[in-house]
């Protein structure tokens, strides 16, 4: 009997060049996506002007990240966001 580990790597060494290529293709979105969503989280986790601009064109981005930080134990921000644009508009 195979273990788990030698059945993959005997998968891996005879998948055609198309399946190899299309694994690569997806492993270099999933990449890029996960870093993506990093500098976003980032962005919107150190800048409030990019949150406003965030609240203006993708309102439903900005809610995520929102109740991302409301579920890791940050609160707060979303309020101190609204008062500092009110404030501002007047």
């Amino acid at each position: 009997m195979h273990s788990p580990t030698s059945t993959r790597l005997r998968i891996a060494r005879t998948m055609d060049p198309l399946a190899k290529q299309i694994f690569k293709g997806v492993l270099v979105a999933e990449l890029v996506g996960i870093w993506g969503a990093y500098f976003l989280f980032r962005k919107m986790n150190t800048s409030q002007r990019f949150r406003q601009t965030m609240s203006k064109k993708f309102p439903f981005i900005l809610e995520v990240y929102c109740k991302s930080t409301e579920h890791s134990g940050m609160y707060g921000i979303r309020e101190q966001d609204q008062e500092k644009w009110l404030n501002s508009k007047n």
